[in-house]
């Protein structure tokens, strides 16, 4: 059995409770901050536990590194206080299954992409920015042989994930690659988040896709046309688990010659797409989930957007048509390089 690797004398000597006070869909203070989080360590019922958006972000706001999402998250689970409806959950959960039949292993030469679930969108990765990865797989029969298995936290189901996601792991690393390019935030927080939090050995590196069409951006600098476009970027919750990779999406935006709109909602205060908040069992939640859908759209108008930026496909599921509905060009990050090259957009 994993445990987390949660160190409880952190919190208790914290004086801001940055995890709880920094939320932005609960108003706490820092009082009601301390008194909730030792509510929560002490495997007590707390109000935070049934309001939790799932957004992953109090993981970003602890200064100290000590994984509050997974331990709120844990908790919910032993509570039985799931933020979903029981016939979502069990749904879901019957949904993501591994291993229906013993996936096809090939040895992959060099470095690896890995698609995780969505392995239909296995048309974004095309062009020169990915002809020298090798796709782990591009079966749809095969996607959930890849699939991290990380959603089932936003169903307050810590053990799902526990439980499946060694075998997940094996496989991978059954293709004898060293390192792996993870198309989804979701896929590589996996392994440099939760698994350390959690104990897991993982034996192949893990690399951000922003960080690989980074270098491989610089790699083909001489064929770049900057684009003179003004983006918006819709940061995911998972990209909450990698934020020293979320500077390159700066990074990116300025060799390819587009503007990150200055915004309100951005970076720390990023809103999410509220795909998550929808379907909670939380009172009122369907309409939070469309204010702040509201606000974080006519937080991009405002700034003079032209293009909305996206790297998670649920983001795009969620949110890809209200803002095309809104006068914004939805792209996902990959397609956007591949404009600034000369390529077309999938």
């Amino acid at each position: 059995m994993f445990k987390l690797q949660f160190d409880e004398s952190k919190c208790f000597s914290c004086d801001t409770n940055d995890c709880l006070t920094q939320c932005q869909y609960m108003d706490i203070d820092p009082g009601t901050a301390e008194t909730e989080i030792r509510k929560i360590i002490n495997g007590e019922d707390s109000f935070v536990l049934h309001d939790c958006a799932t957004c992953y972000a109090c993981e970003e706001y602890c200064r100290r590194g000590n994984h509050p999402f997974y331990l709120i998250v844990q908790r919910q689970e032993e509570l039985n206080i799931l933020p979903l409806p029981d016939p979502l959950v069990k749904r879901g959960v019957q949904m993501g299954i591994p291993f229906r039949g013993e996936p096809e292993i090939s040895e992959i030469k060099g470095t690896a992409l890995n698609l995780g679930v969505f392995s239909n969108l296995s048309r974004f990765t095309q062009g020169r920015l990915f002809e020298n990865l090798t796709l782990m797989s591009t079966d749809s029969r095969k996607m959930f042989h890849y699939f991290c298995q990380l959603m089932y936290l936003h169903f307050g189901r810590i053990s799902v994930i526990n439980d499946r996601l060694g075998k997940i792991i094996r496989t991978i690393a059954a293709h004898k690659v060293d390192e792996v390019v993870h198309f989804h935030d979701e896929c590589y927080g996996t392994y440099t988040s939760y698994a350390p939090a959690f104990g897991i050995d993982v034996p192949f590196k893990s690399i951000h896709l922003f960080e690989y069409l980074y270098n491989r951006l610089l790699e083909l600098k001489s064929d770049i046309r900057p684009l003179n476009l003004k983006v918006a970027y819709q940061r995911p919750c998972s990209s909450r688990l990698s934020p020293d990779k979320y500077p390159y999406v700066d990074k990116i935006f300025d060799l390819i010659g587009v503007e990150h709109v200055p915004r309100e909602y951005v970076g720390k205060k990023a809103l999410c797409c509220g795909g998550t908040i929808l379907g909670q069992k939380r009172k009122g939640s369907r309409r939070l989930a469309l204010e702040l859908q509201e606000k974080n759209i006519d937080d991009m108008k405002k700034a003079g957007a032209e293009v909305c930026v996206f790297n998670c496909p649920a983001c795009v599921d969620t949110l890809g048509q209200k803002v095309a509905q809104n006068g914004l060009m939805p792209l996902f990050m990959s397609d956007l390089c591949r404009l600034a090259i000369g390529e077309k957009a999938s």
